[in-house]
């Protein structure tokens, strides 16, 4: 089934200058590890190999499974539907932006390779977190930015590095990001599974996902699963 036809905006961040914002923050970084290393010891520890569950929203699911399913120590990106207030939606429902929901993403990770607070960077940095319900050229609640935290450890790493963001003021404008408990979480429908890699010629793909994938690969080469990633997604 096709996508549905938006109007078409210029980002409002570049994620080439955001990655570099970013970048010269390693306090951000430096807190938000030293929370997530403090709550692994033992009486909380993670058992190695076990996965854990991460949750995120940054605009079109399609673009946030394609960038997190290049990262290494990532197991499973699955597209869906979280914080909403109805059932099993279905994409047309989502679409209205009366359910509730936000288009999301569902990351089975291993903590011994990837950490929490990377992902979390990897999220600040490939989306703009500052636009209120909306990303690029698709506007409505159902594209907002959002952690959807599965445990209190989460919520304190989050909530210290959007905070290090804020006073850092990396952003021109507030990180307006929730970050809320994870209550549900619906799996999209199948042809929404894995969009990126089996439609990249689709118009929505081509203009506004693989720009972004080349970035992200620039940005992020020493996190891909594969040291050819890059070449395979059109980097030199």
């Amino acid at each position: 089934m096709p996508r549905l036809v938006r109007s078409v905006v210029a980002p409002a961040v570049k994620l080439a200058a955001v990655a570099a914002l970013l970048g010269s923050l390693p306090e951000a970084l430096r807190s938000a590890r030293g929370q997530e290393n403090a709550a692994s010891t033992p009486g909380g520890a993670i058992e190695p190999g076990r996965l854990e569950t991460a949750t995120l929203a940054g605009g079109c699911f399609w673009c946030t499974e394609a960038v997190f399913q290049r990262v290494r120590g990532v197991a499973q990106v699955r597209s869906g539907y979280a914080g909403g207030t109805v059932e099993n939606p279905t994409y047309q429902q989502v679409c209205t932006g009366l359910t509730g929901h936000a288009e999301a993403v569902q990351i089975l990770f291993d903590p011994t390779v990837l950490s929490y607070a990377d992902l979390l960077e990897i999220f600040w940095k490939t989306h703009d977190p500052t636009t209120r319900n909306q990303q690029g050229p698709d506007h409505g609640p159902q594209y907002r930015s959002a952690v959807f935290y599965h445990s209190d450890r989460q919520r304190e790493i989050a909530e210290a590095y959007r905070r290090q963001l804020d006073e850092s003021k990396i952003f021109q404008k507030p990180i307006i990001t929730e970050i809320t408990p994870c209550t549900n979480f619906f799996e999209a429908e199948p042809y929404h599974q894995n969009y990126y890699q089996l439609n990249r010629r689709q118009p929505y793909c081509s203009r506004y996902i693989s720009p972004k994938i080349k970035k992200f690969n620039q940005a992020f080469r020493d996190k891909l699963q594969t040291p050819g990633a890059a070449s395979r997604d059109g980097e030199p």
